[in-house]
C-alpha cells in the first residue's frame, strides 16, 4: 500500500509541473494574443513555414477534432493559411503567412523569460529535455 501514496506516483510531479510551466508562459503569451497550444502549433511553422495538419498532430500529439478549431483561431488571426493539397486533396497543408512570421520577432524573448523563471542552467534544461523527450517517445513507441 506504500505505493499508492501520492508522494510515490511518478504521474503526479510530471502533472503538476506541466500546469505551473504552462501557467508561467500565459503572461508571456496573453502579450502576443495566443494560448499555449497555439503557441506550439506556430513553433512547429516558425520551423518549417509549411506543414501538413497530420504532421502538426503527429509532433504534438493532437488529435484533428483538437487542431481543427486551434488553426481556424489561427487563420481568422491571419497567421496561417489553410489549404489543400493539389496531389491529395485529403491532405490540408498549413503555411505561416506574412503576419505570422512577423509574431516571430516579438516571441523571440519567450524561451529566455521561462529559462529565467525556473533559475536552471541552460545544460540542466537541455539535461531535463533530453530525459523527459526519451520518456515520451518510449511511451509513444510501446502505447502510441
Amino acid at each position: 500500500m506504500e505505493m499508492l501514496k501520492l508522494e510515490h506516483q511518478l504521474c503526479f510531479p510530471i502533472y503538476a509541473l506541466s500546469r505551473q510551466i504552462t501557467s508561467l508562459y500565459r503572461p508571456l503569451l496573453e502579450k502576443l494574443g495566443l494560448t499555449y497550444p497555439q503557441y506550439l502549433v506556430m513553433l512547429l511553422l516558425w520551423e518549417t513555414n509549411r506543414i501538413s495538419i497530420k504532421e502538426i498532430g503527429e509532433r504534438l500529439l493532437l488529435d484533428t477534432g483538437t487542431l481543427t478549431p486551434l488553426l481556424k483561431r489561427l487563420e481568422q488571426k491571419k497567421y496561417l493559411t489553410r489549404k489543400r493539397s493539389a496531389e491529395d486533396e485529403r491532405v490540408v497543408h498549413i503555411e505561416l503567412t506574412g503576419a505570422g512570421l512577423e509574431l516571430k520577432e516579438s516571441a523571440v524573448e519567450i524561451p529566455g523569460a521561462l529559462f529565467c523563471a525556473l533559475d536552471m542552467t541552460e545544460a540542466e534544461i537541455v539535461s531535463l529535455q533530453q530525459k523527459l523527450s526519451g520518456i515520451l517517445n518510449t511511451i509513444n513507441k510501446h502505447h502510441g
